[in-house]
């Protein structure tokens, strides 16, 4: 089993994904994730040539790679000609992960407005459904996270941000195409807390645990330390219960990342 160290990975956002490879490389990590909305990650400019050259990139490296859905796409939509977009955009990420050999795809519920809660709730449900069939055929794994609490006057809220709303997406779906990307700084910012939602669902479907630092007001991504999240106590809490995943830093810069690393590892004593 590689030691903890091995498995923190990072995620790189909108940056080339050739490039987050390299840096990857460099630094000698070996998981991360990444976003195809825009520029030369834009879902529509994967080549079959470069396809082979990432997933050449990814074996030569060891590295496992993730890709994140834009948790702006609104997964609850059910406006006509918009709810079917969703889908389309769902369904293309799933293909180009398969394509890349992404060993996870990371999905949200989506949002609603104060209105029309459970048409929303219903819509989210009905499509996160419809990607796990498709991710079964595509042989991809979906992970479902764990949004953020908005501040209290929001209009915009997202669904999944508690233990109560994230319950019918794992009782429903019980494909093993379909875990979840644990989120600690956002489960910190409810009051059910981190080990609220470990006890509600143990580690047993998470595929991911996403790192970052709050003070638990707001969603903020911190680094390590500049918070109020326990770290020592998650890792013994995950560990100890047979977590063996791997751990994504969403936070900072890259020196942050590479330092973190150092600090996090040191903390669970791996």
């Amino acid at each position: 089993m590689p030691l903890l160290r091995e498995r923190i990975g990072f995620d790189a956002g909108a940056t080339p994904l050739e490039d987050a490879l390299d840096w990857a490389a460099r630094h000698d990590f070996h998981h991360l994730d990444f976003k195809a909305d825009s520029g030369r990650n834009h879902l529509d400019g994967w080549s079959a040539e470069r396809v082979r050259s990432v997933r050449a990139a990814c074996a030569r490296h060891r590295i496992h790679l993730g890709l994140h859905t834009d948790s702006a796409v609104n997964v609850a939509e059910v406006s006509p000609r918009v709810a079917e977009g969703v889908d389309a955009y769902l369904r293309a990420n799933v293909d180009l992960a398969a394509r890349l050999g992404c060993e996870w795809v990371v999905v949200h519920a989506g949002y609603h407005f104060s209105s029309a809660l459970a048409a929303r709730q219903a819509a989210s449900l009905d499509r996160l459904r419809r990607l796990t069939a498709h991710a079964e055929r595509a042989g991809a794994y979906l992970l479902l996270e764990n949004l953020n609490r908005e501040p209290a006057h929001a209009e915009v809220r997202y669904l999944a941000h508690t233990v109560l709303e994230c319950r019918p997406y794992f009782d429903e779906i019980r494909s093993p195409h379909l875990g979840w990307a644990f989120t600690v700084n956002h489960a910190h910012l409810v009051p059910e807390g981190i080990d609220g939602f470990l006890d509600a669902f143990g580690v047993g479907r998470i595929g991911e645990v996403r790192l970052a630092d709050n003070t638990g007001e707001y969603e903020v991504h911190l680094n390590p330390g500049d918070g109020t999240i326990d770290f020592k106590a998650l890792f013994d809490r995950l560990e100890s219960a047979g977590y063996r995943r791997h751990y994504t830093m969403a936070f900072g810069t890259d020196e942050d990342k590479l330092a973190a690393r150092e600090r996090l590892a040191a903390l669970a004593g791996g």
